[in-house]
């Protein structure tokens, strides 16, 4: 019988493009270290409104995770932080190539992957790599890697959600390595295995009823 058991690997951060040397698509990932929080109106602000990073790079670190927290803040000033919910990623394309030059970030983390066409144009290039979140619900479980709000900016302005947060973690994850420094990726590798399958897996099914204009009964059209 084949060994199935997953190859895992514990990252300490910050990293450089030598140390993601030999991770394979579908290596879990854990992360030791600074990372900070980036959403969409992080990288408007950032890069379209021009304001640039609030801090230099190496008090933010290299990861930046497409996530919020789900966080409040005490009388005190200080935080309790929970959990940490990953966004969709898809829809930061268009401010990769300039947040790639800004933040000089290696990994970006989120949900739901990209393209390899996204990978191979912009990640390649600047020697980094995604890693996206394991299943939904984990927000808890990847809230017990936090060991420490280091500081939060553009709170303000940008409410909680959408802030950057300064995060130092530790055995923080799991997460999946979805693009390699090849610009490969994961789930486009694993969707050309299932998706040849699908007719068949809906043989002798009965054709679904169209309630919405639009929709199709044809089940090859799927989305894995």
């Amino acid at each position: 019988m084949a060994n199935t058991k997953l190859k895992t690997v514990r990252l300490q951060l910050p990293v450089s493009t030598d140390d993601l040397k030999g991770l394979e698509l579908g290596t879990i990932v854990y992360l030791d270290g600074r990372i900070f929080t980036g959403r969409e109106s992080v990288y408007k602000k950032a890069l379209d409104e021009g304001a640039g990073l609030p801090a230099p790079l190496g008090e933010l670190g290299t990861v930046n995770f497409h996530c919020s927290p789900a966080a409040s803040i005490n009388a005190d000033g200080s935080y309790n932080l929970g959990a940490v919910t990953a966004t969709a990623s898809f829809r930061f394309k268009k401010w990769l190539k300039a947040w790639f030059e800004l933040s000089q970030c290696k990994i970006i983390i989120g949900k739901g992957g990209m393209t390899s066409d996204i990978y191979r144009n912009f990640f390649v290039p600047n020697g980094a790599i995604y890693l996206t979140t394991v299943g939904y619900g984990t927000g808890a479980l990847l809230g017990r890697g936090i060991k420490r709000v280091v500081t939060t900016y553009w709170r303000e302005e940008l409410g909680l959600a959408q802030a950057i947060w300064v995060l130092d973690v530790e055995n923080f994850g799991p997460f999946l390595v979805e693009s390699d420094l090849n610009g490969n990726s994961l789930f486009e590798r694993e969707n050309a295995k299932i998706a040849p399958r699908l007719q068949a897996a809906y043989e002798g099914t009965r054709p679904a009823t169209m309630a919405r204009y639009g929709e199709t009964d044809d089940k090859t059209d799927e989305l894995i």
